[in-house]
Protein backbone atom coordinates (compact mmCIF):
# COMPACT_ATOMS: atom_id res chain seq x y z
CA UNK A 1 0.00 0.00 0.00
CA UNK A 2 0.91 3.75 -0.63
CA UNK A 3 -1.12 6.51 0.03
CA UNK A 4 -4.09 4.28 0.31
CA UNK A 5 -3.40 2.81 -2.89
CA UNK A 6 -3.02 -1.21 -4.17
CA UNK A 7 0.69 -0.99 -5.73
CA UNK A 8 -0.23 -4.28 -7.21
CA UNK A 9 -2.77 -2.77 -9.43
CA UNK A 10 -0.41 -0.01 -10.05
CA UNK A 11 1.04 1.02 -13.43
CA UNK A 12 4.25 3.73 -13.68
CA UNK A 13 2.01 6.54 -13.86
CA UNK A 14 0.10 5.29 -10.71
CA UNK A 15 3.31 4.98 -8.37
CA UNK A 16 4.31 8.19 -9.78
CA UNK A 17 0.98 10.17 -8.80
CA UNK A 18 1.50 8.33 -5.44
CA UNK A 19 4.66 9.37 -5.15
CA UNK A 20 4.24 13.23 -5.75
CA UNK A 21 1.57 12.76 -3.21
CA UNK A 22 3.17 11.17 -0.52
CA UNK A 23 6.21 14.22 -0.94
CA UNK A 24 3.20 16.81 -0.18
CA UNK A 25 1.71 14.96 2.51
CA UNK A 26 5.10 13.75 4.35
CA UNK A 27 6.09 17.97 3.91
CA UNK A 28 3.08 18.87 5.53
CA UNK A 29 3.32 16.61 8.25
CA UNK A 30 6.85 15.63 8.87
CA UNK A 31 8.32 19.39 8.32
CA UNK A 32 5.88 21.93 8.75
CA UNK A 33 3.73 20.47 11.51
CA UNK A 34 6.00 19.44 13.81
CA UNK A 35 7.67 22.84 13.32
CA UNK A 36 4.52 24.63 13.88
CA UNK A 37 3.98 22.89 17.36
CA UNK A 38 7.72 23.53 18.47
CA UNK A 39 6.91 26.70 17.74
CA UNK A 40 3.48 27.43 19.25
CA UNK A 41 4.18 24.74 22.15
CA UNK A 42 8.03 24.14 22.58
CA UNK A 43 9.45 20.67 23.14
CA UNK A 44 6.28 19.58 24.56
CA UNK A 45 3.91 20.58 22.11
CA UNK A 46 5.93 18.96 19.50
CA UNK A 47 6.63 15.55 21.31
CA UNK A 48 3.01 15.82 21.87
CA UNK A 49 2.06 16.40 18.07
CA UNK A 50 4.63 13.65 16.99
CA UNK A 51 2.67 11.10 19.49
CA UNK A 52 -0.20 11.84 17.93
CA UNK A 53 0.93 11.57 14.41
CA UNK A 54 2.27 7.81 15.50
CA UNK A 55 -1.34 6.70 16.65
CA UNK A 56 -2.95 8.06 13.42
CA UNK A 57 -0.24 5.88 11.68
CA UNK A 58 0.37 2.93 13.22
CA UNK A 59 -4.25 2.34 14.09
CA UNK A 60 -6.21 5.33 12.71
CA UNK A 61 -6.71 3.52 9.08
CA UNK A 62 -10.11 2.90 7.44
CA UNK A 63 -9.94 -0.83 7.49
CA UNK A 64 -12.61 -3.36 9.09
CA UNK A 65 -9.89 -3.81 11.88
CA UNK A 66 -8.90 -0.74 13.04
CA UNK A 67 -12.15 1.48 11.95
CA UNK A 68 -13.33 1.82 15.39
CA UNK A 69 -10.01 1.22 17.46
CA UNK A 70 -8.04 4.07 15.51
CA UNK A 71 -11.00 6.55 15.20
CA UNK A 72 -10.32 8.86 18.12
CA UNK A 73 -6.18 8.91 16.82
CA UNK A 74 -7.11 9.61 13.06
CA UNK A 75 -9.80 12.51 14.33
CA UNK A 76 -7.22 14.17 16.92
CA UNK A 77 -4.47 14.08 13.87
CA UNK A 78 -7.15 16.02 11.63
CA UNK A 79 -7.69 18.26 14.02
CA UNK A 80 -4.22 19.26 14.98
CA UNK A 81 -3.29 19.52 11.49
CA UNK A 82 -5.71 22.03 10.18
CA UNK A 83 -3.28 24.60 10.75
CA UNK A 84 0.19 23.12 9.32
CA UNK A 85 -1.74 22.12 5.84
CA UNK A 86 -2.82 24.71 4.92
CA UNK A 87 0.62 26.23 5.53
CA UNK A 88 2.36 24.00 3.69
CA UNK A 89 -0.08 24.85 0.86
CA UNK A 90 0.99 28.67 1.06
CA UNK A 91 4.41 27.54 1.42
CA UNK A 92 4.24 25.59 -2.00
CA UNK A 93 2.86 28.28 -3.38
CA UNK A 94 5.53 30.58 -2.73
CA UNK A 95 8.14 27.94 -3.53
CA UNK A 96 6.53 27.64 -7.00
CA UNK A 97 7.80 31.33 -7.58
CA UNK A 98 11.47 30.57 -7.31
CA UNK A 99 11.44 26.67 -8.76
CA UNK A 100 9.82 27.95 -12.21
CA UNK A 101 6.72 25.93 -11.60
CA UNK A 102 3.06 27.59 -11.44
CA UNK A 103 2.45 29.77 -8.50
CA UNK A 104 -1.09 30.43 -9.96
CA UNK A 105 -1.88 26.73 -11.01
CA UNK A 106 -0.57 25.76 -7.43
CA UNK A 107 -2.85 28.96 -5.42
CA UNK A 108 -5.61 28.11 -7.63
CA UNK A 109 -5.68 23.88 -7.66
CA UNK A 110 -5.52 24.84 -3.47
CA UNK A 111 -8.75 27.05 -3.56
CA UNK A 112 -10.49 25.54 -5.45
CA UNK A 113 -9.82 21.38 -5.10
CA UNK A 114 -8.24 21.23 -1.67
CA UNK A 115 -11.84 21.22 0.58
CA UNK A 116 -13.03 18.08 -2.06
CA UNK A 117 -10.63 16.05 -0.84
CA UNK A 118 -11.93 13.29 1.96
CA UNK A 119 -9.12 14.45 4.15
CA UNK A 120 -9.46 17.92 5.62
CA UNK A 121 -5.74 18.38 5.16
CA UNK A 122 -3.94 15.95 2.43
CA UNK A 123 -5.97 18.17 -0.07
CA UNK A 124 -4.29 21.25 0.36
CA UNK A 125 -0.68 20.49 -0.03
CA UNK A 126 -1.86 17.91 -2.70
CA UNK A 127 -3.91 20.32 -4.72
CA UNK A 128 -0.72 23.12 -4.35
CA UNK A 129 2.03 20.98 -5.62
CA UNK A 130 -0.39 19.72 -8.29
CA UNK A 131 -1.40 22.71 -9.40
CA UNK A 132 2.50 24.08 -9.81
CA UNK A 133 3.53 21.28 -11.26
CA UNK A 134 0.81 21.10 -13.92
CA UNK A 135 -0.94 17.30 -12.58
CA UNK A 136 -4.09 15.51 -11.38
CA UNK A 137 -3.71 14.18 -8.30
CA UNK A 138 -5.55 12.10 -5.17
CA UNK A 139 -8.69 10.18 -7.27
CA UNK A 140 -9.41 6.64 -6.37
CA UNK A 141 -7.78 4.81 -3.42
CA UNK A 142 -8.66 1.58 -1.86
CA UNK A 143 -10.84 3.72 0.81
CA UNK A 144 -13.39 4.81 -1.84
CA UNK A 145 -13.36 7.19 -4.86
CA UNK A 146 -11.50 10.94 -4.15
CA UNK A 147 -11.66 14.34 -5.57
CA UNK A 148 -9.06 14.81 -8.38
CA UNK A 149 -6.63 17.95 -6.99
CA UNK A 150 -5.95 20.12 -9.75
CA UNK A 151 -7.11 20.16 -13.55
CA UNK A 152 -4.16 19.11 -15.80
CA UNK A 153 -2.87 16.30 -17.37
CA UNK A 154 -3.69 13.07 -15.55
CA UNK A 155 -0.27 10.60 -16.50
CA UNK A 156 2.13 11.40 -13.77
CA UNK A 157 5.70 10.01 -15.11
CA UNK A 158 8.98 9.56 -13.69
CA UNK A 159 10.21 12.87 -14.53
CA UNK A 160 7.44 14.80 -12.52
CA UNK A 161 8.89 12.93 -9.54
CA UNK A 162 12.58 14.50 -10.15
CA UNK A 163 10.77 17.74 -10.50
CA UNK A 164 8.29 17.73 -7.68
CA UNK A 165 10.91 17.91 -4.73
CA UNK A 166 12.75 20.72 -5.86
CA UNK A 167 9.27 22.48 -4.93
CA UNK A 168 9.02 21.98 -1.31
CA UNK A 169 12.97 21.30 -0.81
CA UNK A 170 13.41 25.26 -1.45
CA UNK A 171 12.15 26.13 1.94
CA UNK A 172 14.00 24.34 3.91
CA UNK A 173 15.42 27.41 5.10
CA UNK A 174 12.13 28.50 6.67
CA UNK A 175 12.87 25.53 9.13
CA UNK A 176 16.35 26.75 9.64
CA UNK A 177 16.06 29.92 9.99
CA UNK A 178 13.51 29.37 12.87
CA UNK A 179 13.53 31.81 16.01
CA UNK A 180 16.59 31.17 18.16
CA UNK A 181 14.40 30.46 20.79
CA UNK A 182 13.78 26.83 19.79
CA UNK A 183 17.06 24.91 19.04
CA UNK A 184 15.21 21.65 18.82
CA UNK A 185 14.14 22.67 14.97
CA UNK A 186 18.11 22.10 13.49
CA UNK A 187 16.82 18.66 13.40
CA UNK A 188 13.75 19.38 11.17
CA UNK A 189 15.73 21.20 9.21
CA UNK A 190 18.42 18.32 8.86
CA UNK A 191 15.75 16.30 7.99
CA UNK A 192 14.42 18.47 5.26
CA UNK A 193 17.75 18.52 3.78
CA UNK A 194 18.14 14.57 3.51
CA UNK A 195 14.86 14.42 1.71
CA UNK A 196 15.97 16.81 -0.91
CA UNK A 197 19.59 14.98 -1.25
CA UNK A 198 17.19 12.20 -3.28
CA UNK A 199 16.96 11.73 -6.79
CA UNK A 200 15.22 10.14 -9.24
CA UNK A 201 17.00 7.36 -11.09
CA UNK A 202 15.01 6.96 -14.61
CA UNK A 203 17.28 4.42 -16.37
CA UNK A 204 17.22 2.05 -12.88
CA UNK A 205 13.78 3.16 -12.23
CA UNK A 206 15.01 3.32 -8.62
CA UNK A 207 15.62 6.35 -6.01
CA UNK A 208 19.40 7.04 -5.41
CA UNK A 209 20.42 9.55 -3.01
CA UNK A 210 23.08 11.91 -3.92
CA UNK A 211 25.27 11.69 -1.15
CA UNK A 212 25.67 7.68 -1.77
CA UNK A 213 27.17 8.67 -5.08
Amino acid sequence: MIVGRNTDRLGEAGVARAAIESLAENFSDGIIAPAFWLAVAGLVGGALYKATNMADLMIGHRTPRYAAFGWAAARLDDLINLPASRLAAFFLVLAAVVTGASPGGALRAARRDASRHRSPNAGWPEAAIAGALGLQLAGPHVYGDDAFMGDCRRAATVADISRAPAVPCRLRGVVAGAPGDFPQLARLSRRSRSMCRVRWSPRVSRIRSISAS
